[in-house]
């Protein structure tokens, strides 16, 4: 083993350690908890050593940057996920390799994806999520209070969609937990109203434990994986 490959490995046991210890302190099994690995800036080939590790879901925010690395990296046990804020122009791009979709936050983008994925003739429905602006700031991606549930209605109308849940970044400035809970309350609803809506996309490095708490089902790790590294671009 490279000396790479190594230390992500140590990060990975790191976290998987807090995620057990979350979710027992949460009342929760560690299986109900997926770790979806965010390698933005980072190589393809980290992608591979994390594959090597037993990670299989990853995750990107820029389809500039995932679309060559899927390419690269075509595992076929691997599952990528899209979680930055997507252009529409983008989604043609974004269907013909992800997974899921977890920032899908207006009308206009389900539309955009569910004609991409026809096009694509995808074997199986784009897992998708909405994206909740918690704050109602909509400058920094999210479907606004009043938005969600006609986004949530909007996918789980296509067939080529499949509404999974809900996904939000807790705002700056707030407690994680008062981010989290409210992210929960909105969960229920939609999950009342679409029993199959039951992901809960929150949670990152310096969060997840707190989104664990209030029922996250995937948390988004960057940093404590791979290290801190500057942006691309």
């Amino acid at each position: 083993m490279d000396a790479r490959s190594a230390e992500i490995g140590r990060n990975l046991a790191q976290v998987r350690e807090r995620i057990a210890a979350a979710c027992a302190a949460a009342g929760r099994s560690p299986d109900e908890v997926t770790l979806v690995a965010v390698t933005k800036t980072y190589p393809a080939q980290d992608v591979t050593r994390l594959v090597a590790l037993g990670v299989h879901d990853v995750g990107e925010n820029r389809d500039q940057e995932a679309a060559p690395k899927a390419e690269a990296v075509a595992d076929p046990a691997l599952r990528w996920h899209f979680v930055g804020q997507l252009q529409r122009n983008k989604a043609r791009s974004v269907v013909r390799y992800a997974s899921a979709v977890h920032s899908v936050d207006s009308l206009r983008l389900v539309d955009a994806l569910v004609d991409a994925a026809v096009k694509a003739e995808r074997p199986e429905p784009l897992d998708a999520l909405v994206q909740v602006s918690l704050d109602d700031d909509e400058q920094r991606g999210g479907a606004v209070t009043g938005m969600v549930e006609q986004v949530a209605a909007a996918i789980a109308a296509s067939p080529a969609l499949r509404l999974r849940g809900v996904m939000a970044v807790a705002p700056l400035g707030w407690e994680a937990d008062d981010a989290f809970a409210r992210l929960a309350a909105i969960a229920g609803r939609i999950r009342q109203r679409f029993p199959g809506a039951g992901w809960i996309s929150a949670g990152m490095s310096n969060d997840l434990e707190s989104a664990i708490l209030h029922g996250s089902t995937h948390v988004r790790v960057g940093s404590a994986l791979l290290g801190n590294r500057t942006p691309l671009g």
